[in-house]
């Protein structure tokens, strides 16, 4: 009877909130009392360290705050040893020119077309361009199982499919529908490990994974505590360490200076580093915005790959990747292809994602599957080519990674980034993560730098090029409420909400832990 008692404390208290009827065998199948199990186990052995991950973040950014200080490279075992190289990867990440980026596996259609492509990987996503609903959560963690248990109908199996490159979400994302001893769980714990409990062994036989993108890393410890999650799961499924391959996205200042570190960690599960514009930009406001020497100017007309910052922030994650034997892969091409300017687009696309393969990625993500072919021989014609070792020549300074551009704010970039903004919220108000506008996809990413600069700019009193016109709270709000006029209920809630957002004393960190754990958004997967 002891024994029992103490098994029972021992294990830990799951509570999890009840599906919706159309997800109710979803939730049968991932949910059996094996997973729960795990589940419970692998958030009791590693919820404080995440807790703790979110904890350093907020000191770290008091401490700049304080002193004026600017991020700058340490000295560190993995920079000063030029011997060691992240571990061989597997045969299908070897030559990976091509993904499918922002794939919600909730989206069954899109999920199932987009494995039918001739491309090397699958962003499978439950972060930017996913919304994380209970619904969307259950359909995409069932869509994954099914596609690995060979139950998605009309798709090739997974040795003939492309590869899945899966995406949990961020650190900074809470899973409300799912308590550990009665306490919400940390987002990408639960991702990471319903997805590996119920495929990795499948994956790993038919040697198609499991391979992950991390997003949002913020330095190496972060990369740290991710490996020692692998090995853990590893163990504990009974899979041989290593089996876990994982690319991590440097989107934040901050990773910037630890990249080396963030391989080295991870270098027994590492597939490389990937750069994320946005979401890279958006870090800057997100650590100094209110800093004038860090005024981002104008994303429409001065942020682009061709910039001094962003230039040297993709050589450096190119040429870190050479050193270590990583692959390094460049963001994805958002355009979307409309009848009336098809060609247009594709040239700029092949243009724009040529001068990537020019400076020494490995590969990149698209998101319209109309990309795929012209991209696809744009590599053909480069193979071969190694743009890789002149680039490794010249050394990235510290300076060279945070120098802004110059440049002011244009009425119309402002109202582009207000739209972007509202849009994405009622898009995540009706349980999407992504939306087409004026021929891009946009997701969270996108919305992140649109509502820090809209934020930034207020506070900076920012002075608009065409008129010399000062940004002001009040001119936001005009210029919101003008676009929400006469749209539908959740546009106009979402304008509302935005309007908040950007004139908050305190910059939020996350446009997406904002609405996920904001009252409208719980209420309306409740009524869902």
């Amino acid at each position: 009877g002891r024994q029992m008692e103490m098994e029972k404390q021992d294990m830990a208290l799951l509570e999890i909130f009840p599906p919706g009827s159309e997800d109710f065998h979803a939730f049968e199948v991932l949910f059996n009392e094996e997973a729960k199990l795990f589940l419970g186990r692998l958030v009791r052995e590693f919820d404080k360290e995440c807790e703790e991950i979110l904890r350093e973040r907020k000191i770290l950014k008091l401490q700049f705050d304080k002193s004026g200080n600017l991020p700058k490279f340490q000295t560190s075992t993995a920079r000063s040893d030029p011997t060691w190289k992240i571990a061989p990867l597997p045969k299908r990440l070897l030559n990976r020119h091509l993904d499918l980026g922002d794939v919600s596996p909730a989206d069954t259609e899109r999920f199932s077309e987009c494995l039918r492509q001739d491309v090397d990987g699958i962003q499978t996503d439950f972060d930017d361009g996913h919304c994380p609903t209970w619904h969307n959560q259950i359909q995409g963690w069932y869509n994954i199982y099914r596609h690995v248990h060979g139950q998605l109908s009309d798709v090739p199996g997974m040795e003939q499919a492309p590869v899945l490159m899966m995406r949990p979400r961020a650190w900074n994302m809470t899973e409300h529908n799912i308590l550990v001893d009665g306490k919400e769980t940390p987002g990408p714990l639960i991702d990471f490990g319903l997805l590996m409990f119920h495929n990795a062994k499948l994956m790993h036989e038919a040697g198609s994974g499991p391979f992950f993108y991390l997003s949002k890393l913020e330095g190496s410890k972060e990369a740290k505590l991710w490996n020692r999650i692998f090995v853990w799961t590893q163990r504990q499924l009974g899979l041989p360490v290593g089996t876990v391959k994982a690319c991590v996205l440097i989107e934040n200042v901050f990773a910037s200076f630890e990249m080396e570190e963030i391989l080295w960690e991870l270098r027994d599960h590492s597939a490389g580093l990937n750069c994320g514009i946005w979401d890279y930009s958006a870090s800057f406001i997100n650590k100094f915005g209110h800093r004038p020497e860090f005024l981002l100017p104008d994303r429409s007309k001065y942020v682009s790959m061709e910039r001094p910052f962003l230039a040297a922030y993709m050589g450096l994650v190119v040429s870190t990747c050479l050193k270590r034997g990583a692959p390094a892969t460049g963001g994805m091409a958002a355009n979307i292809l409309e009848d009336s300017n098809k060609n247009e687009v594709i040239e700029k696309v092949v243009s724009s994602k040529k001068k990537e393969i020019e400076a020494g990625v490995d590969g990149f993500m698209v998101y319209d599957l109309g990309l795929i072919a012209p991209i696809r021989r744009l590599w053909k014609e480069n193979e071969g080519l190694n743009f890789k070792t002149a680039k490794s020549t010249l050394p990235i300074m510290a300076e060279d990674l945070l120098h802004l551009p110059a440049g002011g704010v244009t009425l119309a970039g402002l109202q582009h980034n207000i739209m972007v903004g509202v849009l994405f919220i009622s898009s995540w108000y009706a349980g999407k993560g992504c939306f087409v506008f004026k021929g891009c996809v946009e997701d969270s990413a996108t919305a992140e730098i649109s509502r820090s600069q809209v934020w930034q700019w207020i506070r900076q009193r920012a002075k608009l090029e065409e008129t010399g016109e000062m940004v002001t709270s009040s001119m936001v709000r005009e210029m919101v409420e003008r676009f929400v006029k006469g749209q539908v209920e959740e546009t106009r809630e979402a304008g509302q909400v935005f309007l908040e957002i950007v004139t908050m004393r305190d910059f939020p960190e996350f446009i997406t832990t904002l609405l996920n754990d904001s009252h409208q958004f719980r209420k309306r997967q409740c009524e869902g």
